[in-house]
């Protein structure tokens, strides 16, 4: 479990760094390297943390744009790099289909994924893929795009989904007589996108290829081919490169053969995606919770270079685990200035044999940071690295706990207290609006902060003094904090920061005990009968909840207006959509779709995106499109706003 832990936490350090500061820390080659181990162990386990990175898609929205709320979930994709790895994926298609299936194989591109909102034929709405459900709303970045139609012959609902890139001979014409040249084209478009003066954006030219309509009404497609030639009937820039093919031989060959020319291409392409090509059969496959199983990249194989490591210092993160972050001499990948890769601990930076001197292996993907593989042969650092015998921060004791080592200043340690004020803040969690982690750092700076409950002491005077602040940002944050203390249980849950306890086991916890006092005060034999929940969680929390420091934090919240939301009443009969699995469609009249899906799943069901003959019954709103019509098609009830509420009261 320690390796699990820590490998999450490595890469939600990453995947912020990557999705939301576009400021990359590892390559692409070590990220899904991590990857891959973490879902190994998480298969072996049993167990999944509450902040693992493959619960997820992506990363979050950032704060300064507001949030959007996507009609249909965007995907992140499973990725392999082996033929084997490819031939298994084509074996479990072939296994759910009654028929030999044809795959679509098309360009990897390395951008930043967009989703476009169409109505009556006009763009309304744009915005990143975010988690995969919430992104940043981007509309006027998007408008300034002229590859993008502001206008389409389609009159129904839809959202289309694609890759904004910077083409790399728009990168050098921009560099050419730009005042501050833009070091690679991944980084330019996202940045662009990401600028709130739409005018860097126009000034960019960025492009953007669409490659799928993620919801649509009033018309069905029926595959992969069919949809692409709707897109471009529409207007829609589409790939330059599809291939429909039957079999992996078939496949691998164009994959080699698109390796060999992807240096000649003007945009930046990491690998291939294969896709089933007919709907009817992604249906059959589904998807776990962040992937389609209709679909699979295929990663390039990655770069090695070798650089020299000028020193290695040790980072504090939240749970108070060092982490050790090799500094480069700097060194170029396609543009990209690498100075930084983080090793995974100390046992990490013994079997490698890095000491500051050391010439090391980097590996890379494309334009991203690199990962440290290991010394070179017969490399003599000037000096080995040193195992810290304090709190780098806080000057504290540490103690190495198998692999990993941590400061044990859990009280005043900055680093760790920054970074416990910055997750209980953050959206999943009590989502405090406008609280970021420089907001953290002036709090505990400032006024001394040590602990969550002393930000709902805070009053307008001392936030207004605050630099950066005055007395409109105060006011912001004092309403925010008033807002987050009616938060939901599960949210409330995830926001403690319980060990193993993220936001998926959070919202198990709040269905299943109802209460925050039933969750307190719950058994171990309790905990262990909830799905997913295996032993070590259950100790975790039942710890957690007896540490009388904790205990006593949690009243203070309390007696400082934090009311957590009641998931539901708990009964001693079946919830009434146990097991069942609904759609909801159309635009309801007293609930959001968001507050659909969240009383379905109250209520024991499973929301989901699409209609199957897995579905139970589908929750009609008006203009409602496609949805219903398959519903229809395949006999599947379908309820009414009121009916809906109705089954659930009942």
């Amino acid at each position: 479990m320690d390796r699990q832990t820590e490998l999450t936490s490595l890469l939600n350090r990453y995947a912020a760094a990557y999705y939301e500061q576009d400021a990359p820390l590892v390559s692409d080659a070590e990220y899904d390297a991590l990857y891959d181990e973490l879902l190994r162990l998480e298969a072996e386990s049993g167990t999944v943390l509450p902040d693992s990175p493959t619960l997820r898609v992506g990363g979050a929205p950032l704060k300064r744009f507001l949030p959007h709320t996507h009609l249909a979930r965007l995907w992140s994709l499973d990725k392999v790099r082996t033929p084997e790895g490819l031939q298994e994926f084509i074996e479990k298609v072939r296994a759910a289909s009654p028929e030999p299936p044809l795959f679509a194989l098309e360009y990897k591109f390395d951008g930043l994924t967009v989703n476009l909102t169409y109505e009556n034929g006009v763009l309304t709405e744009g915005a990143t893929r975010g988690n995969g459900v919430v992104g940043e709303a981007i509309l006027p970045q998007l408008r300034t795009i002229r590859s993008v139609p502001l206008t389409i012959p389609f009159k129904g609902r839809m959202e289309v989904q694609g890759e904004c890139i910077m083409r790399l001979s728009v990168l050098d014409a921009y560099n050419k007589t730009a005042s501050e040249p833009l070091k690679n084209a991944r980084n330019a478009a996202a940045g662009a996108l990401r600028n709130l003066d739409p005018a860097v954006t126009a000034a960019r030219k960025l492009d953007v290829f669409c490659y799928n309509v993620g919801y649509i009404e009033g018309k069905t497609l029926s595959d992969q081919r069919e949809m692409l030639a709707f897109l471009q009937e529409n207007g829609f820039p589409v790939s330059p490169f599809v291939r429909y093919l039957s079999n992996a031989d078939e496949i691998l060959k164009e994959i080699a053969l698109a390796e060999q020319r992807r240096d000649t291409l003007d945009f930046l392409i990491d690998g291939m995606v294969v896709k089933v090509t007919d709907f009817a059969l992604r249906e059959r496959l589904g998807a776990t919770e962040k992937f389609p199983r209709w679909a699979m990249a295929y990663k390039f194989a990655a770069e090695e270079l070798t650089a020299t490591v000028l020193d290695v210092t040790w980072e504090v993160g939240r749970t108070g685990k060092l982490t050790p972050l090799a500094h480069l001499e700097p060194v170029e990948f396609s543009g990209v200035t690498v100075r930084k890769a983080t090793l995974n601990n100390w046992d990490d930076v013994q079997r490698k044999r890095v000491g500051v001197g050391s010439r090391v292996f980097i590996r890379r993907s494309n334009d991203v940071i690199p990962e440290i593989l290991g010394a070179v042969p017969d490399d003599h650092p000037a000096r080995p690295v040193e195992l810290p015998a304090v709190c780098p921060q806080c000057g504290a004791h540490v103690e190495l706990r198998g692999a990993h080592l941590y400061c044990t200043n859990s009280l005043s340690c900055r680093p760790q207290i920054a970074a416990r004020l910055s997750h209980y803040a953050s959206r999943d969690a009590m989502d405090i609006d406008t609280f970021a982690d420089r907001t953290a750092e002036q709090l505990i700076d400032t006024f001394g902060i040590a602990t969550i409950p002393e930000l709902y002491a805070l009053s307008h005077e001392q936030l207004a003094a605050l630099e950066r602040f005055g007395h409109k940002k105060a006011q912001n944050l004092l309403d925010a904090l008033e807002a987050s203390k009616h938060r939901p249980l599960s949210a409330f849950l995830y926001a403690l920061g319980i060990p193993n306890v993220g936001a998926k086991t959070a919202k198990d916890l709040a269905r299943a005990f109802g209460t925050l006092d039933a969750v307190r005060h719950a058994s171990v034999e309790e905990l262990l009968g909830i799905e997913g929940v295996g032993e070590i969680v259950a100790l975790g929390i039942r710890d957690f909840f007896a540490d009388a420091r904790i205990s006593d934090q949690i009243d203070r919240l309390l007696a400082l207006g934090v009311q957590p939301e009641e998931a539901i009443e708990v009964e001693s009969g079946p919830l009434p959509l146990a097991g069942l699995t609904v759609v909801v469609t159309g635009t309801l009249s007293t609930l959001s779709r968001r507050e659909a899906e969240a009383l379905i799943e109250q209520n024991g069901g499973k929301a989901s995106g699409s209609v199957s003959r897995n579905t139970a019954f589908v929750v009609v709103g008006e203009s409602a499109g496609s949805k219903a019509d398959k519903a229809q098609a395949l006999g599947i009830p379908m309820l009414s706003e009121q009916e809906f509420l109705e089954r659930i009261n009942a």
